[in-house]
């Protein structure tokens, strides 16, 4: 038989101190809280005449906001930004007039996406949406959000790669789970979509199944151009109203950034031939 008998376990030697206990306490609960960690806990606690709700809270806090640290840069990753921007370094002058900071301010509360709206934020290329969306993804993060973010062309591959190998139902799930679902560049390359005719129809499986979440559509096409973007004037309208009814709509048109820092540049002066 593989069971032993009570008198031929090995005996562990049980701790003989408070401090050992609690370090045994903390390693049951799987806290990462090394000796030499608890000692110095110890003495400040006794330097700085803490009481016994002081000190516990000191010796937990300091572990949990570790913990939820990490939990947010392990929600950042799985969001897979392009870039990871944070909300702060965005310069609220150089399109002052058409973005207003208050209202970005309030969308990176998160309430929207608790309230389950979608966004969308529609406007020119190089005015700093796509920069403004993973800032705002960040901060969902942050909040305790589930956040994926991911280009319109890179989601059209990979559905039709799961439509090939037959796994398309278990990755529009995964999409749907989302608490939050950030698709750029939308309409930016009509490539993504003529290369792929049930290009539409797959879009449309993602917007459909999340109904009861938070989707964003950063596009620089207008609303009147979907159709002729989908190339499906009925699904088309099926789509629009799936994003665009009650969702919050942001435009912005603006100077381009990327074209302001080229010309601070000036021109490049073409290389000689040898």
């Amino acid at each position: 038989m593989c069971a032993t008998s009570p008198q031929s376990r090995p005996k562990k030697n049980a701790p003989s101190t408070h401090r050992d206990r609690i370090l045994a306490h903390l390693g049951v609960l799987g806290i990462p809280l090394s000796a030499e960690d608890l000692d110095q806990f110890l003495a400040e606690a006794e330097r700085e005449h803490l009481g016994l709700l002081e000190f516990v809270d000191r010796l937990l806090g300091r572990q949990a906001d570790a913990r939820r640290e990490r939990t947010i840069q392990r929600r950042i990753r799985d969001a897979c930004f392009r870039e990871v921007q944070a909300l702060e370094a965005f310069d609220w002058e150089f399109n002052r007039q058409t973005i207003e900071r208050r209202q970005i301010e309030e969308l990176a509360t998160g309430d929207f996406i608790r309230r389950r709206d979608n966004l969308v934020l529609v406007g020119q290329s190089g005015v700093g949406k796509s920069f403004l969306m993973q800032a705002l993804g960040r901060r969902a993060c942050a909040l305790g959000y589930r956040v994926r973010y991911i280009t319109s062309a890179d989601l059209l591959q990979d559905l039709c790669a799961r439509l090939a190998d037959k796994s398309l139902p278990q990755r529009v799930r995964y999409y749907a789970r989302f608490d939050w679902l950030i698709i750029d560049e939308f309409g930016f390359d009509r490539l993504e979509r003529l290369d792929s005719r049930p290009a539409t129809n797959l879009l449309y499986k993602i917007i459909d199944a999340r109904t009861q979440r938070s989707t964003s559509l950063v596009t620089n096409v207008d609303f009147e151009r979907w159709a002729e973007y989908l190339d499906d004037p009925p699904l088309a309208m099926a789509f629009l109203d799936r994003v665009v009814d009650g969702a919050i709509i942001l435009k912005i048109q603006g100077k381009s950034y990327r074209a302001h820092r080229a010309q601070k540049r000036g021109p490049t002066t073409p290389a000689k031939s040898p």
